[in-house]
């Protein structure tokens, strides 16, 4: 068994909640597309492979998966709430395009560091932190 579906199991149980077939056929769809994806993709790929499964029971399972820590909710200022993954990836922060709703995962140590130093000088604990930068990406900079 992989090592979120276990965490996911256990999340559920701590909930007083019911394991079911449905939840980890979502939670196997999700983790395989390795996207940003939004209810409405998610329920375009599960319904491809498992007709049976409503919306209703992606979104809910998708609010679970965001609790659980296995995913993340990001909005790139389009009011699409998406999910990303989370449990076994590393943090990254997001370019994002404002005018065609592209977006470029980035990693920075210095960014990070930059962070911590804020924090601790201003007495402040993080607990988690996410940085979006909006701006015109290349490709809509060159139809310009």
């Amino acid at each position: 068994m992989r090592k979120e579906f276990q965490i996911f199991d256990e999340f559920i149980k701590s909930k007083g909640l019911r394991h079911t077939h449905q939840r980890n056929k979502i939670l196997d769809v999700f983790l395989s597309s390795e996207k940003h994806v939004s209810v409405d993709d998610l329920y375009k790929l599960v319904k491809k492979e498992y007709p049976d499964i409503g919306y209703t029971t992606v979104y809910r399972t998708m609010k679970l998966l965001s609790e659980s820590g296995l995913c993340e909710e990001i909005d790139f200022g389009d009011s699409i709430e998406r999910f990303e993954h989370k449990y076994g990836h590393e943090h990254h922060d997001h370019l994002i395009c404002i005018k065609c709703g592209r977006f470029i995962e980035v990693s920075s140590p210095e960014v990070e560091k930059i962070q911590e130093v804020m924090a601790k000088k201003h007495s402040f604990v993080t607990t988690k932190h996410k940085l979006d930068i909006f701006g015109i990406c290349k490709g809509c900079l060159k139809k310009r």
